[in-house]
């Protein structure tokens, strides 16, 4: 697992490898070439994943709606299959999965098939169910993951989403600036990311010192990061096996503030966009009630009290922010997972691919 982090200035950069022009600012996504005038007609776009996969396509939701300015749903897998959800014939349906092999993932492109609708496929595996069901797809590149707990495989497929919005909006030219600078921020990526695996030390002293003892953790954020909490919390759960919760921090005074109290760790993802005001309220809100957050901010804020726990990680493109913010948590979960004695790599109870409903 630690192997994987460490592998990601490297895995974005094979997910981006010739689909990117910096230079021209043009993305090229060969997958999708001829099916590109029907995803741009279509009347909305369903994200259909599960665990990790899923918190990719929440994290890239909010710019797929303002690139496209298509409606954008995200489902998992399991419910949608459930619930038997209405799927019609100008609908894009984009399944999202590692191993391209995930049983309710591939049930429910199977019905989104027999319904009529464009499916897509983003996966990371070449010839598996999804790539060869689905019409067209994205393949992300991000070499083999053995680890069960999903790092370099969240930020690929994060990239290669926000990778398909910015060719899908290609024909709106009021997109054109906010699309240059979503791909300039790509090009800046991969040394921020080295950036922030050089905290890790520091990482680990915080592992050590303040969350190693405790027996919950609480993960707030809002906008961009919420996605970011859910996946920060999912990889604290599944490795460490310390009870770990993602809140939206809008949610935060319809209950979940009841929790917080000077023995409740929390960790508040903080960076500058325009929620900053924002988040800064639910901060007070936090300390307000004696809890001591670890706050993950942007390298330079100075706005913040210096006496609190600080983590801090570049600033970039706020939609591309998540992708740095959720480095030190999957760092975190890997200490805390050594703290505690366990095997980070096969977690118990749980499959790499989860090929069995």
């Amino acid at each position: 697992m630690q192997k994987e982090i460490y592998e990601q200035p490297e895995s974005v950069v094979n997910t981006m490898r010739g689909r990117v022009n910096f230079d021209s600012h043009k993305i090229t996504l060969g997958g999708l070439k001829s099916y590109l005038p029907t995803i741009r007609r279509c009347r909305r776009i369903v994200f259909c994943a599960c665990g990790t996969s899923y918190h990719s396509a929440l994290a890239t939701r909010a710019i797929f709606e303002e690139l496209t300015e298509i409606p954008v749903s995200t489902e998992l897998a399991s419910d949608f299959l459930d619930r038997k959800t209405p799927i019609f014939r100008d609908d894009v349906c984009v399944f999202i999965s590692q191993s391209g092999e995930t049983a309710d993932t591939i049930l429910a492109m199977r019905y989104c098939l027999e319904r009529g609708a464009l499916c897509v496929g983003v996966t990371n595996t070449v010839g598996s169910s999804i790539s060869r069901e689905s019409h067209c797809g994205v393949h992300i590149n991000a070499g083999p993951e053995i680890g069960v707990a999903s790092t370099k495989a969240y930020t690929s497929q994060y990239i290669a989403l926000v990778m398909i919005a910015i060719q899908l909006s290609e024909d709106r030219t009021s997109m054109t600036a906010r699309r240059n600078e979503i791909i300039d921020g790509l090009h800046a990526l991969p040394d921020q990311i080295k950036e922030v695996l050089a905290i890790d030390q520091e990482l680990q002293r915080l592992a050590r010192e303040v969350l190693h003892k405790e027996k919950s953790l609480l993960i707030m954020g809002r906008g961009f990061q919420n996605a970011t909490c859910l996946e920060g919390a999912l990889k604290i759960k599944e490795v460490s096996y310390m009870h770990s919760e993602g809140i939206l921090a809008g949610e935060l005074k319809h209950g979940p503030l009841a929790l917080v109290d000077e023995n409740m760790p929390v960790i508040l993802i903080m960076t500058r966009d325009s929620l900053y005001p924002k988040v800064r309220s639910a901060l007070e809100q936090v300390t307000a009630r004696k809890g001591q957050p670890i706050i993950i901010c942007n390298t330079g804020d100075d706005a913040i009290n210096p006496e609190s726990k600080t983590i801090r990680v570049p600033q970039t493109v706020d939609c591309l922010q998540g992708l740095l913010t959720i480095i030190p948590l999957q760092l975190l979960s890997y200490h805390l997972a050594c703290l505690a004695g366990v095997d980070v790599d096969f977690p118990r109870n749980l499959a790499k691919s989860v090929t069995v409903e």
